[in-house]
């Protein structure tokens, strides 16, 4: 199959990012080496990683593998809870830009917000540190992006209030089922990019009736549906696989397209996938 062509959406700064990316939490090793460059070679240009994952080096041997110009490729990585202090943050980036063998990222995150129950009255300092060192890499020119993962709207709202550079991605745990639609709509309302992280709801919605249903009508799958659903909300779905067929599959997603009845059919669809995680229910 010849490669799928992925349109571009345009973050705050002007930098032009896939519609569509390819996440490899999991994957490690050899596999996730093999994953990244066939993903690919079907078209994907979005790599999704963090330094959680510990598969920064084998993601980095799969961009190598793959043959594509790094300028064609949009990588992105994400900063852990360990290391929120100002020199942790520069420290994690020049880590995982070694282990990726890479000069730049296209966007860097950070992963989770400090939470109120983690560090109490300290919460919001504990961002704004990790965002000024956010702020200092993207002025170096070490990332042509910034943004965050898990945050809710107060969480934003905490670095907001006194930052330079606007948070211009905001990575969610997105899916039918979990709509996300307050944290939606704020970062829509501030030009603010959503990624969905298990936006298939770790399968669950292979096997639901209205999805199903929506499917037959369009002789897609339910997954196809599923991210098509996120797309025309605007979304970046990061799907997961390491089955070629599937890669294919999740990219096969721009010929058709949801009515609207369709789209609020599945906005309305509720515990698809059980109970997702509250960000300031963790202890982050």
């Amino acid at each position: 199959m010849s490669n799928f062509r992925i349109p571009l959406v345009s973050l705050s700064n002007g930098v032009q990012m896939p519609a569509l990316g390819f996440g490899t939490y999991k994957s490690l090793g050899g596999t996730a080496t093999t994953a990244i460059a066939e993903a690919v070679e079907v078209g994907y240009r979005l790599i999704d990683t963090a330094s959680l994952y510990e598969n920064e080096e084998a993601v980095g041997a799969g961009i190598r593998k793959c043959g594509v110009p790094r300028d064609e490729l949009f990588m992105t990585t994400k900063v852990w809870n360990t290391e929120r202090e100002y020199g942790q943050v520069l420290q994690s980036c020049d880590r995982s830009l070694r282990l990726m063998g890479l000069d730049y990222l296209d966007l860097l995150l950070i992963h989770w917000p400090a939470t109120e129950r983690a560090y109490g009255e300290r919460a919001a300092d504990v961002n704004r540190e990790m965002w000024r060192a956010f702020e200092d890499l993207y002025a170096a020119g070490k990332v042509r992006a910034i943004g965050v993962s898990n945050y809710l709207p107060h969480h934003l709202a905490w670095i907001m209030n006194s930052c330079t550079v606007t948070p211009m991605v905001n990575q969610l745990e997105l899916h039918p089922g979990w709509p996300q639609e307050e944290s939606v709509a704020f970062c829509r309302d501030h030009n603010i990019v959503v990624e969905a992280w298990s936006p298939l709801a770790r399968q669950a919605v292979l096997q639901n009736d209205v999805l199903q249903s929506i499917a037959t009508r369009h002789d897609k799958t339910t997954a196809q549906v599923t991210l098509r659903w996120e797309l025309q909300n605007g979304i970046v779905p990061l799907p997961k696989t390491t089955h070629r067929e599937r890669m294919e599959e999740n990219a096969d997603v721009f010929d058709f397209e949801l009515s609207s009845e369709e789209l609020a059919a599945i906005s309305a669809l509720r515990d698809v996938g059980g109970k997702c995680v509250n960000p300031d229910e963790t202890d982050t």
